[in-house]
């Protein structure tokens, strides 16, 4: 499921970016600006990031807050890259931040899937608030 909503974004990145390149491509020469701003990608990124709040705030169960971990760190990601589109144009710090956020967010997903398989093992559920005591 996360890798489905990070390839929903993936795809939404996408069709913005025909857009803004299909619009370039129809206007003039000295109109080459992309319509596509940086508060679009905030806002982008702002409902994502409250997807991924709602998602923590409303389930019980150890598998969907680990996707709204992943729906706030893809929007932190989102707001890394799209502050170094529109900053620093010719840096790549933005893009290296969030090279490492997805790295970190993999390393995060593998060990939080060990430790809830584990739970499930020894409670046969993965509701949080049946884990509050983990004693064997």
């Amino acid at each position: 499921m996360i890798q489905g909503m990070s390839h929903l974004l993936e795809v939404a990145c996408a069709l913005l970016g025909q857009a803004a390149t299909g619009a370039a491509a129809a206007a003039p020469a000295e109109a080459t600006q992309s319509p596509i701003g940086l508060t679009h990608y905030l806002v982008v990124s702002a409902l994502v990031f409250g997807a991924g709040i709602m998602v923590i705030i409303t389930r019980r169960n150890a598998i969907a807050l680990l996707m709204g971990l992943e729906l706030l760190l893809n929007s932190v990601g989102l707001n890394f890259v799209a502050f170094a589109k529109f900053v620093a144009p010719d840096r790549l710090d933005g893009q290296i931040v969030t090279l490492f956020l997805i790295v970190i967010a993999a390393a995060e997903a593998s060990l939080a899937l060990a430790i809830t398989l584990n739970i499930f093992n020894s409670l046969n559920t993965i509701e949080v608030d049946e884990a509050h005591s983990l004693k064997g």
